[in-house]
């Protein structure tokens, strides 16, 4: 998906400021455009009175009719570390937006900030785990953002972990990051509950005419209230108790907004939390391995011995 000419003329012109040496094949690849359409553009640019000469790449001969932002090294710092580490950045949409705004970003730092920029290597780096699959999620990002936004349906082909792939009609809520991945929440008219779906697991998905009403309460900020990660199921409370290196692990953070963490005498501890659904919190206890045992409830301990069961028949002696 190309910029819109108006704003690549401005994508452009901030790249002019930002950097140096840039040629009509490299701004070509920036703007994802050919290079025809940048002599173009450059022409545009020059009819509307933007000073640009060709030495070695193109620049601008002033840049005094575009003043400085007011930022210093750390402001500028911190929003480049937010873009670079952002999500979003992998998405159909937002790619081209945030590169956009680097570039204005960049463009528009004093000389100072500039200066200090390139002789001071960056230290704090942000790593996003993201799941394999992003081609999908990169390429229907926009469509579910739009249909959640406008209030419209989508037909959707999902390929789920449980039942495989299956067409349906779903009315998009919202689009959330959770974990390592993208997930949009939407009233399933197949199932005919809400469903969270994950976003690199849409095989296909169209935008239809058909308009759909929001219900209240169904919002970003409290619809995973209670569940460990994404899944979601009836509240249970579970306690379990940690030893060694495990309950130094668990004491020393939090991992759930309902959550009791109680240190023992002989330094044990005892985790007790209520959280919808069991799925992922059983992933999580069985990541300790011997040093976390299930007290309550009785499915989730039975669930833990037929695993353990397993565990031994396949790896024992």
């Amino acid at each position: 998906m190309g910029m819109a000419k108006y704003d690549r003329l401005l994508y452009i012109l901030n790249l002019l400021r930002a950097r140096r040496n840039l040629n009509a094949g490299r701004l070509a690849d920036e703007c994802g455009v050919t290079e025809r359409s940048i002599y173009r553009d450059i022409v545009a640019l020059s009819e509307a009175n933007i000073p640009i000469y060709y030495d070695n790449g193109y620049k601008l001969a002033s840049d005094s009719f575009l003043p400085p932002l007011n930022f210093d090294y750390d402001e500028y710092l911190y929003l480049k570390t937010a873009l670079e580490s952002s999500p979003l950045r992998t998405t159909d949409k937002y790619s081209l937006l945030v590169k956009r705004i680097k570039a204005k970003v960049e463009a528009c730092l004093t000389d100072a900030v500039r200066k200090q920029s390139r002789f001071t290597p960056p230290t704090t780096h942000i790593d996003i785990a993201m799941t394999q699959e992003q081609e999908r999620a990169e390429q229907f990002y926009g469509v579910i953002e739009n249909a959640a936004t406008n209030c419209r349906c989508l037909e959707l082909t999902y390929d789920s972990i449980k039942s495989g792939p299956t067409q349906r009609v779903v009315e998009p809520y919202f689009i959330i990051f959770k974990g390592s991945a993208f997930y949009f929440v939407a009233l399933c008219r197949l199932r005919d509950e809400f469903r969270t779906f994950r976003l690199d697991r849409v095989v296909d998905v169209k935008l239809t005419d058909e308009s759909f009403v929001k219900k209240d309460g169904i919002e970003a900020e409290s619809y995973f209230r209670g569940s460990w990660r994404v899944y979601s199921g009836e509240p249970v409370k579970i306690v379990v108790r940690f030893t060694g290196a495990a309950a130094r692990v668990v004491s020393s953070s939090s991992h759930h907004v309902d959550e009791l963490v109680e240190m023992t005498d002989d330094g044990t501890v005892l985790y007790t939390v209520v959280c919808r659904g069991l799925e992922e919190i059983e992933r999580w206890i069985l990541g300790f391995g011997a040093e976390a045992e299930v007290l309550e409830p009785p499915d989730l301990r039975e669930d833990l011995a037929v695993i353990g069961a397993y565990l031994k028949s396949t790896y024992g002696p």
